[in-house]
């Protein structure tokens, strides 16, 4: 610690918050971690980790611990749901691949990558962690933020703040205002399952450890193998006709069924080992250009929430937070350190969450427009990176004029 130290509160102890202190404190600063459950966790299932991910988990120094864990897939491979036919493929052991990405591409459970996260935090000496604190409002001023708690936690006093508190984040909404986030009327059922439970021609997919894209009219499925490969990871992705906005009652299991039932049997096999015991809907946002609001910062699905289709929602939060702990290593006036994280990171995430979109539009092509998609994604050599290297190749800070 130095004597310009600053006292810097991340609020949300999920995976972006984590990586978030832990890059800031590796910059020097003092970081206090606010998480509103009992204990640190994570819920849900696999999460895929591009070279981008892959690269800031190097900078943040648990590469290695998230490796032993982690699988690194051969290939990413698309099928079509319905005829059970390869589209397309990426070779991610390829010369192509290697020569252009220095990092590898993993997938790993989600639970596994904060846990890493966590034990990193917790060996830091210039973090600290605290659980049941819920943020209700903050004040700030000229030189400090003042963060107000639900019960009796005292007021807490720091530097500057960062909201990584989430796709509903209340920091975000009592700073941006802009209301509920954006339904897609999509939803997920996912989970993972001991991989010895795979038979038939799942077992074949299961035990080549690629990453599996099921496409189909309005719906997908995703599998690949987690945690040494002892685990493998489903998601079922479905649109729903049933959505209302001021209902739960959409999105069900007899749903899921009725929009599979037109699949191939390989994805029809999978369907019973999905877990059912949670829906997940499917929000994002519209790009905002204010991520900065005095000394208060939001980060993650705070700043940039984006549907999953291009597997970079956590990666974009891991781009954020060594883009931020950067900003104060490079930085001593908090004013210019968050100035500058906003200006690296704004474009480049709001570029991904758009694409997202998008890609989920063409994933989910019925018809006429998913022959065609056929056809093009078909012509496409396994090497071939050229479609997704922006993605997963992340914007560099601007060296500051002398």
């Amino acid at each position: 610690m130095t004597p310009a130290a600053l006292r810097i509160v991340v609020v949300g102890g999920g995976i972006g918050g984590l990586a978030a202190a832990l890059s800031i404190a590796r910059a020097g600063h003092h970081v206090t971690v606010l998480e509103r459950a009992a204990q640190f966790g994570e819920i849900g299932a696999g999460l895929q980790l591009a070279p981008n991910a892959s690269q800031a988990l190097e900078d943040l120094g648990v590469l290695d611990a998230v490796r032993r864990t982690a699988v690194a897939p051969p290939r990413l491979v698309m099928m079509d749901a319905l005829s059970g036919d390869q589209v397309t493929s990426l070779d991610l052991r390829s010369a192509a691949y290697t020569e252009r990405f220095t990092h590898p591409y993993l997938v790993t459970h989600r639970t596994d990558l904060h846990a890493a996260l966590l034990a990193a935090c917790r060996e830091h000496p210039a973090v600290t962690l605290r659980t049941g604190h819920t943020v209700t409002h903050a004040e700030q001023d000229e030189s400090a933020v003042h963060l107000h708690f639900a019960g009796t936690a005292p007021r807490l006093t720091a530097d500057v703040v960062v909201a990584a508190d989430g796709l509903h984040s209340r920091l975000r909404q009592a700073l941006v205002g802009d209301g509920e986030p954006v339904c897609s009327r999509y939803v997920a059922f996912r989970g993972a399952l001991p991989a010895d439970r795979m038979t038939g021609r799942m077992s074949q997919h299961a035990a080549s450890d690629a990453v599996m894209v099921w496409a189909g009219p309005r719906m997908h499925l995703v599998q690949y193998p987690v945690r040494r490969g002892e685990l493998y990871n489903q998601v079922a992705v479905f649109e729903s006709d049933h959505y209302t906005p001021d209902s739960d009652d959409w999105g069900t299991e007899a749903e899921l069924e009725e929009r599979f039932a037109g699949t191939c049997q390989t994805v029809r096999d999978a369907l019973p080992l999905i877990a059912r015991d949670r829906r997940w809907p499917l929000y994002d946002r519209l790009p905002i250009d204010n991520w900065v609001h005095g000394r208060i910062a939001l980060l993650g699905d705070a700043a940039h929430p984006m549907l999953q289709y291009l597997a970079q929602g956590a990666c974009q939060a891991l781009e954020d937070a060594v883009a931020l702990g950067q900003s104060f290593g490079r930085f001593t006036d908090p004013a210019d350190a968050f100035a500058a994280y906003a200006d690296q990171r704004r474009e480049r995430a709001a570029r991904i969450q758009t694409n997202a979109r998008r890609f989920g539009e063409i994933c989910h092509l019925e018809g006429m427009g998913a022959t065609l998609r056929n056809q093009l994604f078909a012509s496409r050599a396994p090497e071939d990176f050229s479609d997704v290297s922006w993605v997963w190749t992340p914007a560099r800070a601007a060296v500051p004029a002398p």
